[in-house]
């Protein structure tokens, strides 16, 4: 049976406000809960912060805030109708670091995963041959069916491990090449240490390096051609070298995209991805937590309008939509590179040089989310008689609106709490789709129209499909820049181009996580090592302020 319950947004201004209140009332009583807003700190985190628990712990007394009535960024979960519970933007977790997973105890603040096996399930349009249904492929942990499901369709085909030698590189800063160019002996022996994890990513490599870096580089159907035969498995495995990234499998760097979306791990199994119980907000939830019980404190409702920055250029705090000033000693943003330099520093604090640079930063998106809720339903699936929680129906080409690239997933197949008894919450992640349509703003009737498109497709893979759609939300570019602050739409708060990565990423001058503003740190996304809930920009950053308070 192919059970997937959904929902039209139309008449959804009610649940949406509806949810606002109860949640509203639930953050309330949350803040009522914790110490009130103070005027000055030692640290504010502008947005999640994923690093708040290490500030704290390191003796800065710490406050985050959070522009939504929702904590978590991209990672939330809201209740978008009366039972409906849905990870909004963000909807699975693979890339979390472990050691920071282990460090904030997470599962003892109440972190519940349950792993997605299999991993993707990719039908066929085709008859079925001699009364069998069409094809499917199939892949999930288990390398012995894998391997069976990759022989119906060619028996040369092999499973090539990924290489995860990049991981040391993720948990550190980028090497320091100012410091090692220039500056006195002493900072330039302290320059050298940032060249380790280069040294430890070369010595786990070995021989493969040269291996490595054409998958780094190349455009990742060069590399799956050479690795497999069947177009199915290669179509299934190219998808993540696309997913929120503006670029064709064809493209060179898409293999890197790759490398990113498969050097995750959950609970020590390498590469796996799972949802968490009660959504994503669950990850943000227990983070705050962890921070906590640290002593750190968490806001939400507190819209920063602008980074205070005094006449000798360094940060002093911020102050918020309602005019109030906070102080700090130091301010960390977790907002895109673009909203933290070109909304909230003045400008004058800035040089023309910089801002020209941050203007050329590339947030292009490819991608809209729609999410739905939907009647159990019992019509067959044409390609199988599973009931599965992951699916992918894969097209590729420009903006695509005839036949969008489409990544289906049911989480409350695994997760129970997410919707009442009888029902399902239901989400797409589907590409390409640009910012404006043809030079001109989305309107509603687009977005319904473009969300007619995606069932109309799914109904041919598993008729009765559409007639169990209850409601939908429906999520462009524009969308996931108003709602959760991420320029462009880009799920990666840039994109993860080659010329966006490691010493670039977002800029040379600012890849260790310092800026133009002393005293002011990035810490989101928009840093090295780039997109997805990982963790791994907010502990650089902490490294780094640690670093520079020990130097000061």
């Amino acid at each position: 049976t192919f059970a997937c319950p959904i929902f039209s947004m139309t008449g959804a201004v009610w649940t949406r406000q509806g949810s606002r209140v109860i949640q509203s009332i639930q953050n309330a009583s949350s803040r009522r809960s914790h110490t009130a807003l103070k005027s000055e700190y030692d640290v504010l985190v502008i947005g999640g912060g994923r690093n708040a628990a290490y500030l704290q712990k390191g003796g800065l007394q710490t406050a985050v805030l959070e522009r939504r009535h929702v904590l978590g960024g991209a990672a939330v979960t809201e209740e978008l109708f009366p039972g409906f519970h849905f990870s909004r933007c963000s909807y699975l977790l693979s890339l979390f670091r472990p050691h920071i997973y282990e460090d904030l105890e997470l599962k003892k603040h109440g972190l519940k995963i349950y792993r997605r096996n299999p991993h993707a399930f990719s039908p066929m349009l085709e008859d079925g041959v001699g009364g069998a249904p069409p094809r499917s492929l199939t892949l999930g942990s288990d390398m012995v069916l894998n391997r069976k499901e990759i022989g119906k369709f060619s028996q040369k085909d092999a499973m090539v491990g990924h290489f995860r030698a990049a991981q040391p590189l993720l948990d550190a800063p980028p090497v320091d090449i100012i410091g090692l160019t220039s500056g006195s002996l002493r900072t330039r022996i302290t320059a050298a240490k940032t060249l380790m994890p280069l040294v430890k990513c070369g010595l786990k490599l070995g021989k493969n390096i040269p291996d490595f870096y054409e998958i780094v580089t190349a455009p990742i159907m060069k590399i799956l051609n050479q690795w497999f035969e069947s177009e199915p498995l290669k179509a299934t495995l190219a998808t993540d070298a696309v997913i929120g990234a503006m670029t064709s499998p064809y493209n060179p760097g898409s293999g890197y995209v790759l490398l990113h979306h498969v050097m995750g791990e959950l609970e020590k199994e390498k590469g796996s991805w799972g949802y968490v119980e009660g959504g994503m907000g669950g990850v943000s939830n227990a983070i705050a937590s962890s921070a906590r019980s640290h002593g750190a404190s968490i806001f939400t409702e507190k819209d920063v309008q602008e980074i205070l920055v005094g006449p000798d250029g360094v940060a002093k705090g911020v102050v918020l939509k309602d005019g109030s000033e906070i102080h700090s000693k130091l301010v960390l943003s977790n907002a895109t590179p673009y909203v933290t330099f070109k909304k909230l520093t003045p400008q004058a604090s800035l040089s023309p040089e910089f801002i020209k640079a941050i203007d050329q930063f590339d947030y292009t998106s490819p991608s809209m989310v729609l999410w739905m809720y939907k009647r159990t339903s019992t019509h067959k699936h044409k390609n199988t008689n599973k009931h599965t929680h992951s699916l992918s129906l894969i097209h590729y080409g420009g903006f695509s609106f005839d036949r969008p690239m489409l990544e289906m997933t049911i989480p409350s197949v695994l997760d129970p709490t997410l919707a009442p008894p009888g029902a399902h919450v239901v989400s797409f992640f589907t590409q390409f789709t640009p910012y404006y349509l043809e030079g001109k703003e989305w309107t509603d009737q687009d977005k319904e129209a473009y969300a007619d498109l995606v069932f109309d497709w799914v109904e041919q893979y598993a008729p009765g499909f559409k007639s169990s759609v209850v409601g939908r939300d429906i999520l462009t570019p524009p969308d996931l820049e108003r709602i959760f602050g991420l320029t462009g739409g880009n799920i990666f708060h840039g994109s993860m181009s080659l010329d966006q990565l490691y010493l670039a990423r977002p800029l040379p001058c600012l890849s260790n996580y310092r800026t133009p503003i002393k005293g002011l740190y990035l810490c989101g996304s928009g840093c090295h090592p780039g997109g997805g809930v990982m963790g791994s920009p907010g502990w650089n950053a902490a490294l780094a302020v640690m670093a520079d308070m020990k130097r000061s």
